[in-house]
């Protein structure tokens, strides 16, 4: 019997608003007023967008 392997990822320190959106169940136009009110912190990093994960779980705790 072979063993499986488990997959263990780090864990993530920013999403994309893609990925932001299916970590928190919110919408994208959600999500895009957040960061417009400023409850929700993006940063361009290159072409992309990313949400770093400190800033999501805050707003998703209600610390934001």
């Amino acid at each position: 019997m072979a063993m499986q392997s488990e997959k263990h990822d780090p864990p993530k320190i920013a999403y994309s608003i893609k990925e932001a959106c299916k970590a928190s169940s919110l919408g994208r136009t959600t999500i895009y007023s957040h960061i417009a009110a400023g409850r929700l912190l993006a940063r361009r990093i290159g072409g992309r967008t990313v949400i770093p994960a400190e800033s999501l779980h805050a707003l998703i705790a209600g610390e934001a």
